[in-house]
């Protein structure tokens, strides 16, 4: 019987065991001294690792309400709107914008390769009356991450727009700079990098969103940005929030600073390489594109005569390794290894052994090794005993 899985999909993620430790204790008065303290120390940290010091909203929800609050926030009915997108998750921002009656203009990349500066440029150019901006910056659909400071770069030297970022499978888990690369609102959500279980979106909001806010005629209620700025300026939030998560990520933030964030999206980038190379030894094709392949999770088109649920099976029933399939239009016809959060060298070592076994049981490659050697090479050349 497997009692722990090693869960290895793009989120959530695993709980370190002083994350579960920090959760274990009595839930406290979310009005009082206690969960304002709580929050006291929550809010700079995360405006510390979003690298502003814009405000920071918190709210309970997954990261999807956080980017549904972005769209009731910031867009009316009827009013134009960019979506750049290169995947699922993109496609989710278009969804949610029609959902309020935008009038969408789609800047849409082929799954697995990155949106192009030059090609959003040209778009922004066609669309000069348009004020918002949607993008990812990890499309954890695809295992890619776009040139987030570029693409902003483009946007910022366009005009006066806001553009807003999904950042739910990126920040924490690799350098995301908001206000040194001109975000407007950038969006995470508490079960990716930050170590915590789903429950709390994360939303920085600068001065450009706020006087869009102020203008957007979209309804909105429990997602008020206002509000929330209000009230967690004194330390509390509006409803009631997912006291016990936030539990999770006050000890989660403690746990990336004591590791420093450099050391962090280090961490994270060397294992994305070596995970990357042990799939490609073990007959995998990469998917995403050289060069934007992400930090936190690596997608693959299986070799020949793989049936990605029957490996995917095997995995969790044999070897108590959970790996995610693809989504949308790639649904089963990739895998996806999640590398974030709370994940060491050790971590990847298991899940690639396990996909080296399980190939082998399925008559598609021998177990000889040649997996593990490879990601073995990829670590030795980035060797760091703080990688262990």
């Amino acid at each position: 019987m497997i009692f722990q899985q090693q869960l290895r999909i793009p989120g959530p993620t695993p709980l370190p065991e002083r994350v579960v430790r920090a959760m274990d204790r009595p839930l406290v008065d979310h009005r009082g001294p206690e969960f304002k303290a709580v929050m006291d120390e929550i809010v700079p940290g995360l405006k510390k690792v979003f690298g502003t010091e814009s405000d920071m909203l918190l709210l309970t929800c997954s990261g999807t309400g956080g980017l549904e609050s972005a769209v009731a926030n910031l867009v009316s009915p009827g009013e134009a709107v960019i979506v750049a997108l290169c995947g699922n998750f993109g496609e989710r921002f278009v969804s949610l914008n029609k959902a309020y009656g935008a009038e969408v203009i789609a800047l849409e990349a082929e799954w697995g390769r990155p949106v192009e500066p030059s090609d959003l440029a040209e778009v922004l150019r066609a669309h000069p009356e348009v004020k918002l901006v949607f993008l990812t910056h990890n499309e954890t659909s695809t295992g890619l991450t776009n040139n987030l400071q570029q693409l902003a770069r483009v946007v910022r030297e366009s005009g006066d727009r806001v553009l807003v970022v999904d950042g739910v499978s990126s920040v924490g888990s690799m350098p995301a700079e908001m206000d040194a690369w001109g975000i407007d609102v950038l969006i995470s959500g508490s079960q990716k990098g930050w170590m915590a279980p789903p429950g709390l979106a994360f939303m920085a909001v600068g001065p450009r969103a706020w006087e869009q806010q102020s203008q957007a005629r979209s309804p909105r209620f429990y997602f008020d940005w206002a509000k929330l700025r209000d009230e967690i300026a004194k330390g509390a939030t509006p409803y009631t929030p997912a006291v016990g998560v936030a539990f999770g990520v006050q000890e989660g933030l403690r746990m990336l600073f004591e590791e420093g964030l450099d050391q962090v999206y280090r961490r994270h980038r060397v294992i994305a390489d070596a995970c990357a190379a042990g799939l490609e030894a073990a007959g995998f094709e990469l998917f995403a594109a050289d060069g934007y392949r992400s930090a936190t999770v690596t997608s693959a088109l299986p070799p020949d005569g793989l049936d990605v649920s029957a490996l995917r099976s095997l995995l969790r029933q044999k070897y108590g390794v959970v790996i995610a399939g693809g989504q949308g239009k790639m649904t089963g016809k990739m895998v996806r290894v999640g590398h974030l959060g709370a994940v060491s060298v050790g971590d990847l070592i298991q899940v690639l052994w396990a996909i080296e076994q399980a190939l082998e049981e399925l008559d598609i490659k021998p177990a000889d090794g040649r997996t593990l050697a490879a990601a073995g090479e990829s670590l030795a050349r980035e060797a760091t005993p703080a990688l262990a």
